[in-house]
């Protein structure tokens, strides 16, 4: 008998078992997949890395920063801003914060988007965000469409900058997810500058997972027996308690969460060797077309296309065509190029890519379920690689109380 199994070896799962183990309790951790990570993987085509889903990782995450050895991933950061084409005037503005990007302030402020009044409301809106995170949190909340309203942000940085960019990072077009949520990431963006590992975003979870003192058990779906009890293809486990640690929906299919809404993303990746485009900013389209971000990944991390190559991602909301001709048509106007001769080398649809956040956040959801069962995710606390990381956190000393393990127990 294993004192704790884990179903599930995404972040949450794995901070969670890695947690534990620090208590000195056996654990399992069984996962479906072949591979550790969860939603965050990285599919090698070509010779290229191509995340299963085009994200990034914010080492300012506080989660990050005390649990993960961010030196060892060797992050390749992309520039701290925003490339913006401009709808029918065929034109690139530039946002960028000019504490990380000096070099960068005089196109900033030629980019046309700076209106005075605009800016003004939008540092209203913002400010929340840069104080106690105790007092945002217990503020009131509503939509961010809602919010900007309130505020009176209505002008082109809205429309052409911040809703665009948002789209991609909320897998929200409609503005419905909470304000304070949004809030929160913004206070993250501030704080720091989003890259990619060198390995790819699958060396986040392989640096949790080489922490444990067993393997995951790959290849292996579980479901659930009699109290803590694990089914799994090779027979029982029993265990004094288990932890569901996947994402809401195969929560949901073990009878442990009620079904939830989630977001959907969809990320085109392609390989070039022409010449052009040639950028490390991420890009959005001020006409709000269906491609909501696309970067020249490799020329921010070269690592991830080999010599010669170079490494283009588009990523649209899964509620957008899925049409590879208009995906070309419109990544080739952004980047002012012809896409034809481009290389396909891999799409990847990714249904449940995010728990919706709806106004009022709610930052913590139970993770104890009674009976010996727990579960952990980022449905459990925000919808991120922080709150994936929290959630197996709190999971975890949940269940040490329940075996009555104290914190400092090794």
């Amino acid at each position: 008998m294993h004192d704790v199994v884990v179903v599930g070896a995404g972040l949450a799962g794995l901070t969670c078992a890695v947690a534990l183990e620090a208590r000195g309790l056996d654990v399992l951790v069984l996962e479906a997949a072949a591979e550790v990570g969860g939603r965050v993987r990285t599919e090698v085509v070509d010779g290229h890395l191509c995340d299963v889903g085009f994200q990034l990782l914010n080492p300012a995450y506080p989660a990050v920063r005390r649990l993960v050895d961010v030196d060892a991933l060797r992050l390749q950061t992309f520039g701290a801003g925003v490339e913006v084409r401009r709808g029918g005037r065929g034109v690139t503005a530039l946002l960028a914060d000019p504490r990380r990007e000096p070099t960068a302030l005089l196109r900033t402020l030629a980019s046309g988007l700076l209106a005075p009044g605009e800016l003004a409301a939008l540092a209203r809106w913002a400010a929340p965000s840069l104080g106690p995170v105790r007092r945002l949190l217990d503020g009131p909340d509503t939509s961010l469409a809602e919010s900007l309203d309130r505020t009176g942000v209505q002008g082109p940085l809205r429309r052409e900058v911040l809703e665009p960019f948002l789209a991609g990072v909320l897998a929200d077009d409609r503005g419905e997810t909470s304000a304070a949520f949004v809030r929160l990431l913004l206070r993250s963006f501030l704080l720091g500058t989003p890259g990619l590992p060198a390995e790819g975003m699958r060396a986040l979870p392989a640096q949790l997972a080489a922490r444990l003192s067993r393997p995951v058990q790959v290849d292996s779906r579980a479901t659930l027996g009699a109290g803590t009890t694990v089914r799994t293809p090779d027979g029982e486990v029993a265990a004094r308690a288990v932890v569901v640690a996947t994402d809401v929906a195969a929560a949901a299919s073990l009878d442990v969460l009620r079904p939830a809404a989630t977001n959907g993303l969809r990320t085109w990746w392609f390989s070039t060797t022409d010449p052009a485009p040639t950028s490390r900013w991420l890009r959005v389209d001020g006409a709000r077309g269906p491609v909501v971000n696309t970067a020249v990944v490799s020329d921010a991390a070269p690592t991830y296309a080999p010599p010669g190559r170079r490494l283009v991602q588009a990523t649209t909301l899964t509620t957008a065509p899925d049409d590879e001709g208009l995906v070309r048509r419109e990544v080739g106007r952004l980047w002012s190029t012809s896409t034809e001769r481009w290389d396909l080398l891999v799409r990847h649809d990714v249904g449940a890519a995010l728990p919706f956040v709806a106004p009022p956040l709610v930052v913590r959801r139970p993770v104890a379920l009674g009976g010996g069962r727990f579960v952990a995710g980022d449905h459990r606390d925000t919808s991120s690689i922080q709150g994936a990381m929290v959630s197996g956190r709190r999971a975890a000393r949940a269940v040490a109380a329940h075996l009555g393990v104290t914190e400092g127990a090794s």
